[in-house]
């Protein structure tokens, strides 16, 4: 007996092979044009420890402090930035074609004491956003025992 064959209409058997060349034009055709290519726009974080606060250090190239915000609620802290890139011509070149870009860039997260709000700094230097969070005085955190 013969295995069964199923029949596909748009299949290269009977069209004569249409189905891959409409594939292949739509792949050469209707792609998106592709778009210079654009930094990371994400903030990497590396957060210690010591006994008395945290340190965070935040790399955020490109952002200017003045568009950095940096909010505290007990243990939750977040840090967001709006990016804006462009690009001037230098001399008497002129711009034929220019790529831009606008947005805003955020992280949080969540520390295991809270943060004394008064007492925290914040310092950017060469792209990289440094934050000293001291511990909030007089609150512990404590490990429950599972019963």
């Amino acid at each position: 007996m013969a295995n069964p064959i199923r029949w596909d209409p748009f299949g290269d058997r009977h069209l004569g092979g249409l189905a891959h060349h409409v594939d292949d034009w739509m792949h050469r055709f209707m792609r998106p044009q592709r778009v210079a290519e654009l930094p990371n726009l994400d903030i990497s974080l590396d957060v210690t420890e010591t006994d008395k606060a945290y340190i965070v250090k935040a790399e955020m190239p490109g952002v200017r402090k003045e568009d950095i915000s940096v909010n505290i609620d007990g243990n939750f802290v977040s840090v967001s930035a709006e990016v804006k890139r462009t690009t001037e011509p230098k001399g008497d070149a002129k711009v034929l074609r220019e790529e831009r870009y606008y947005g805003a860039i955020s992280r949080a997260f969540t520390l295991p004491t809270e943060v004394d709000q008064s007492q925290a700094q914040a310092q950017y230097v060469n792209g990289v956003l440094e934050l000293t969070l001291p511990k909030r005085a007089g609150v512990q955190s404590r490990r429950l025992v599972v019963q």
